[in-house]
């Protein structure tokens, strides 16, 4: 979560917010104050709508192409989550179809990641999303690694993990948090992601395992996961070293099983011990979801599950925080059986298709080149074509936020960082009809800022107010 500072900002230093008077009626408040409680009670309707007036100021989800969040649900998915708001998913006690929807999310997810053909004998559990998710796979490798160490007599004192430049910042929180070294392997023009000669060597025999990400947040690209396990595979034939792949399919854990399902990623590579994904991006959940699951229970150490005596009944635990809430969970089992495999493929698809179709077209405008196009996560990112065009990529995204359009302008990771690029995520609910729109509007964009020093584009109309 964001980190905020209790002191009032320049702009905070008022009487406060004022209330409509239709909602303050004499003798009720007509303020309130912004950073402390007021002295007295609003009714519920001046409440609601002193908040709602303010987030008005929010973007629209919908139109915000820099998330991979879902931010489209069916309506009777959103009854479901209003009808589980209140439910706490770690009393599985008084809860227990809630932990027994939690238990068949996890064994359709182990079968769709290639656990039945491994040993069947998979394990998991739901994460408020693929951060702890990642926090928890990352936790197995060091108690794993500092086993096998301590068994030997060796040290444990400088454990390492091995991963591309372009993992997603939680890798980086992951290490600093649980004091281990990470190992970033710089990228470059040529492989904006993790190769397998990158992984093998950085590895040695502090290394608790290599992260490969199926679905890079930069640029949508999935790594060569396979190709990584065999060079692994081939580093412990040559050196003794057995080092362990994590995956991280925050995203593509959802995509390949239905669009790529001739790739192999998952458990079906013995080298694979866990994987996360994210049930609130490609997952089609509202936030916040994930899903963590290991291979087999040898793969996660019992001395990281808890087993807890709460609110008479016992239960095993492996999380970060405890409470919360079950709706997501509840969306997530909703979404598994009303789409199937059937269903997430069409979905999925047609995402795919509008990205790859909007990327082809943006490439055709001439003032850009892309970085990737969409063909395996449905995101992609693009770059001007030259340097010299006289504006940036982030003049771009601030021109496109004035039509409501959220795109993310950032440099690309270390070895590459001189590179900066736009990017967009194609989630369920953004049509081929909003692609259109947003062609048109990045294509009137790039006009504006190509000819801004030489005065507007011909046919540009300006704006005028008439009485």
């Amino acid at each position: 979560m964001p980190l905020h500072h209790a002191s009032p900002a320049p702009h905070d230093e008022d009487a406060g917010l004022a209330i409509r008077p239709q909602f303050a009626p004499a003798g009720a408040p007509a303020t309130v104050p912004k950073l402390r409680l007021g002295d007295r009670e609003l009714s519920p309707e001046a409440a609601y709508q002193v908040v709602h007036d303010e987030l008005l100021l929010d973007g629209r989800s919908r139109l915000n192409l820099a998330t991979f969040v879902t931010t489209w649900m069916e309506p009777q998915a959103r009854v479901l989550i209003d009808e589980c708001l209140d439910k706490n998913m770690i009393d599985k006690d008084e809860y227990p179809q809630t932990a027994e929807l939690e238990r068949r999310c996890v064994a359709m997810l182990a079968a769709l990641w290639g656990a039945e053909e491994a040993n069947g004998d998979a394990t998991g559990c739901s994460t408020t999303g693929s951060s702890e998710a990642c926090m928890l796979g990352g936790l197995a490798l060091k108690w794993r690694w500092r086993e096998r160490r301590r068994t030997a007599g060796l040290a444990t004192d400088r454990p390492n993990l091995v991963m591309g430049a372009n993992v997603q910042v939680c890798w980086e929180k992951f290490c600093r948090y649980w004091d281990v070294e990470p190992r970033l392997v710089p990228v470059s023009a040529d492989a904006t992601h993790l190769t397998p000669e990158g992984a093998v060597a950085q590895c040695d025999e502090n290394t608790i395992g290599v992260v490969a990400i199926l679905g890079s947040t930069f640029d949508g690209s999935y790594e060569p996961v396979a190709e990584i396990a065999a060079a692994l595979d081939a580093l412990q034939a040559e050196t003794g070293l057995d080092v362990p792949l994590h995956v991280d399919a925050a995203s593509g854990g959802f995509i390949a099983p239905f669009l790529d399902p001739e790739l192999v990623w998952d458990f079906r590579l013995a080298r694979v011990q866990s994987i996360n994904a994210s049930g609130h991006k490609y997952g089609l959940v509202y936030p916040g979801v994930g899903w963590a699951i290991w291979r087999d229970k040898a793969a996660l150490p019992q001395d990281l599950i808890f087993d807890v005596d709460y609110l008479g009944g016992r239960m095993p635990t492996f999380a970060l925080n405890f409470s919360r809430g079950g709706a997501q969970v509840a969306a997530q089992y909703y979404n598994l059986i009303r789409l199937g495999h059937e269903g997430y493929r069409r979905v999925q698809q047609a995402s795919r298709d509008t990205a790859l179709w909007l990327s082809g077209e943006i490439a055709k405008v001439g003032d850009y080149r892309l970085i990737s196009d969409g063909g395996e996560l449905p995101v992609f990112a693009f770059a001007l074509a030259s340097e010299d065009e006289g504006f940036s990529v982030y003049d771009v995204s601030e021109k496109l936020r004035a039509r409501g359009w959220i795109v993310p302008a950032y440099p690309m990771p270390p070895g590459i960082e001189e590179l900066a690029v736009l990017r967009v995520c194609v989630r369920n609910g953004f049509s081929r009809d909003l692609a259109s729109i947003f062609l048109a509007d990045l294509q009137h964009a790039t006009a504006h800022l190509r000819h801004r020093a030489d005065g507007p584009p011909p046919d540009e109309v300006r704006a005028s107010f008439h009485h």
